[in-house]
């Protein structure tokens, strides 16, 4: 998500927390949440990926007594936006995607050992995630800008790239010289 500012939103994840599940969470800004805090937040890990297009996933995932529920949608999880704005969500209800979610896209944002910074408890400081001894660096966000279907070759043309359902996607990540900007806006090279 964004932003995670809200108090009773926090209180409920500080009781979830004291009542033993575990909560991985990827913040990119703000966040009043303090993990690892023995008695009230041991079981939140929270971390921060910042990558050069300021880019975040919108995607809730609660495990559910193993029926698993996949939300997307807004990353504002502060009060003004509950009460004053709409922050919508939406359910990811079809399977074969929301396992994607769940086994391809969070476990390569969680294993960002590159640009992830881990909130540190007791005085709210950002440290570098470390890394196992040998472990690779790792940057999710070199991975996660490319389907899976396009990702063989920078300028992959293949069929199967091509019937993406994705169009601005696949173009961004198929090599149709398209450029990713940080505002998210694309735009041609200019042929010299």
């Amino acid at each position: 998500m964004n932003k995670l500012v809200d108090p009773v939103t926090i209180e409920n994840l500080y009781a979830a927390s004291q009542a033993g599940v575990k909560i991985d969470l990827i913040v990119r800004a703000t966040c009043c949440l303090l993990p690892g805090v023995k008695g009230l937040s041991e079981n939140i890990r929270l971390r921060n990926i910042v990558g050069r297009f300021l880019e975040h996933a919108r995607i809730f995932y609660f495990e559910n007594a193993g029926q698993p529920l996949v939300y997307c949608g807004s990353a504002d999880w502060m009060s003004r936006n509950f009460f004053r704005r709409v922050e919508a969500l939406f359910p990811v209800e079809e399977p074969d995607l929301r396992r994607r979610l769940i086994e391809d896209l969070l476990p390569i944002e969680l294993r960002d050992n590159e640009d992830a910074r881990e909130l540190q408890s007791p005085d709210g400081t950002y440290a570098p995630v470390p890394r196992a001894p040998g472990e690779e660096p790792f940057r999710a966000r070199s991975i996660s800008w490319r389907p899976r279907d396009c990702a063989r070759a920078p300028r992959d043309r293949s069929p199967r790239c091509r019937r993406s359902r994705f169009p601005r996607l696949r173009e961004l990540d198929c090599g149709s010289g398209f450029t990713p900007r940080p505002n998210g806006s694309t735009s041609r090279p200019v042929a010299a």
